[in-house]
């Protein structure tokens, strides 16, 4: 089976990178900086930002569907990511190291399965998930804060 990850479209996050401190605070948004190579998981590149890297730490909605199951919290974005991250049947670097809460939706919005992946079975619990005809996608979670990681996707490659 095949999945494609792929980060969030940097281009609304685009505005918020000219806003001064105050104008963020507006935004529910706060400027940060790096101070060690973990810990400040870009969703758009989908790695770690390294040390003194400049981010912006925001309000997202991630899961953004007319069911009670629609899902908002903070993310962080490098300012200077311009291009979404895309992963076909691996994984990327933002979940090397994390436990991740893998939720399971049907086409209309409608968790019908979840899973926890420990650190060494993420893949193997996103291919059960896939597995199941129901699921459309799955939202990654990292498990300890509770934060959005990436959208899993099913893939199909185009044919020559």
């Amino acid at each position: 089976m095949t999945y494609r990850i792929c980060g969030l479209d940097p281009h609304q996050f685009a505005p918020l990178r000219s806003l001064n401190d105050d104008e963020l605070a507006k935004r529910r948004s706060i400027r940060v900086r790096a101070d060690s190579d973990q810990g400040f998981p870009c969703r758009i590149s989908l790695e770690d930002a390294r040390a003194g890297e400049s981010l912006i730490l925001t309000h997202h909605v991630s899961h953004d569907v007319a069911t009670p199951y629609r899902t908002a919290y903070a993310v962080y974005v490098r300012e200077n990511a311009t291009r979404s991250a895309e992963f076909i049947d691996c994984l990327p670097p933002v979940f090397e190291g994390r436990p991740l809460s893998l939720r399971g939706f049907d086409a209309d919005g409608m968790l019908k399965a979840a899973r926890l992946a420990e650190i060494d079975s993420t893949e193997a619990e996103i291919l059960t998930l896939l597995g199941d005809d129901r699921i459309a996608y799955i939202d990654a979670h990292n498990a300890v804060y509770g934060c959005f990681a990436a959208r899993i996707e099913r893939y199909e490659s185009a044919s020559v």
